[in-house]
Order: C-alpha cells, then structure tokens, then sequence
C-alpha cells in the first residue's frame, strides 16, 4: 500500500467518523426528541429520554472533533493538487469547530434546566418548559450558522477531488453541488418564513450528502488510484 492510500484510508476513517456522529447528533436524536411547535411536548420527551439527549451531545461534540483533524489529513492528501486550495479548505473546515463548541452550551443549557429542581422556585412549568425550548432553538439557529462553513468548506474540496487524477470527477461535482446548495438552504430558511413548509430543503442539500457520503466510503475502501495506476506502468 502507497503512502498516499494510507493516508487515504484515514481520512475515510475519519470521515466515517464525522459521518456517523454527526448523523446521531443532528438527525436521529432530534427527530425523536424534539418538537419545535410543542414545548411541552419536547420538555416531556427530553425528561423521559434524558440518556438518548445527552449521548446526542456528546455525540456532536465527537462529530466535531473528528472535523477538527480531517481537513488536515485532507490536506496531506490534497495539497499537491493545488496548495492554495487545500489551506483554504482547512480554513473554512477549521472555522466552524470552535463555533460547534460554543453553540453546544445552549444544549447544556436546556439540559440544566431540565435536571435542577429549584429553578421551580422562580418559574412555573410552562416558563420552564418554552426556556427550554428556547434554548433548543437558539442550538438550531446557531447550526444554521455553522452550515455556512459545513458549505463553503466544500468547495475548495470538491474543486480538489475534481482536479486530483487519483479521485473520482464526480464526487468533486457533488462536492461543489452540496457547496451551493448548503448556502441556498442558509439563505432560503434565512430569507423565507415559510421555507421549512415548503419541503425543498431537504432536497437541495442532497448533493452534499451523496458527495461527501461517497468520497468517504472511497477514501475509506478504495483509496486513491495511485497504486493501480503504478501497476499498470510496470506492466
């Protein structure tokens, strides 16, 4: 194996990482937690599933920390295809970590809520119940946020892939497909009241989960081209 597939390898571990925390953190654990129209509703299920709320957050912050190194095995893996492109890739990737970390605190906000008894003292249920909710809100909107570098990340990578000679073109296509379309779904929940009704947003990010999805069972599977295409020399 070339050193280059070795470090293919790992960032596809990595990435499998970032993709499977992430996908526990961010969509299972709230698709089953929470309700955004219903505070009470939400207050109930966190109180009863406090266990599956608390292995979501560690989960994002795992998810995150996985982020936090595979732009850099990335970038060993890229950089040869063009420098500048690949430290911009770092950097936009590397931007959206210490945001994670402080928008995490609303999450141990709401749960602090949840478990202290004397807060009560001061406020009846249902104030309790709409805070904590608040707090769930204020993660989200703050992940809204974060998605602008979750975009902008991509395109440098996918221009990368695409102009690598040992990665397939399509993922790179993907890649910056999903680019566009995480910023267009930043501005359409930003810019249109009404965006979550109309059920485009899924949609549009599709681009990116196919790609980023598919180069990191690549990497992880097949690595680069590299060594097939020596063989082939030799022969």
């Amino acid at each position: 194996m070339t050193e280059k597939n070795k470090i293919s390898r790992i960032a596809g571990l990595i990435y499998l990482g970032v993709v499977l925390t992430g996908i526990f953190s961010l969509m299972y654990v709230p698709s089953k937690l929470i309700n955004y129209d219903n505070a009470s509703l939400t207050f109930q299920n966190l109180t009863t599933s406090e266990t599956l709320f608390r292995f979501g957050i560690v989960s994002g912050l795992l998810c995150y920390t996985f982020f936090l190194f595979l732009p850099l095995v990335l970038y060993k893996l890229l950089r040869q295809v063009n420098e500048n492109m690949a430290k911009l890739m770092v950097l936009l990737a590397v931007i959206s970590v210490p945001m994670y970390f402080i928008n995490v605190q609303n999450e141990f906000t709401a749960l602090s809520l949840i478990k202290t008894p004397h807060y009560l003292k001061v406020f009846s249920q249902e104030q309790i119940q709409s805070q904590v909710l608040f707090y769930i809100d204020q993660y989200d909107d703050g992940m809204r946020l974060i998605h602008i570098f979750s975009g902008l990340w991509l395109f440098p990578f996918g221009y990368l892939v695409f102009k690598s000679n040992f990665l397939p073109r399509f993922f790179g296509i993907l890649l910056m497909l999903g680019s566009f379309g995480y910023l267009l779904d930043f501005f359409g929940r930003t810019l249109i009241p009404n965006y979550s009704e109309l059920g485009i947003g899924w949609y549009i990010i599709l681009p990116a989960s196919f790609g980023e999805i598919g180069i990191c069972l690549w990497l992880l599977f097949i690595g680069s081209k590299e060594k097939r295409q020596q063989s082939q020399i030799k022969n």
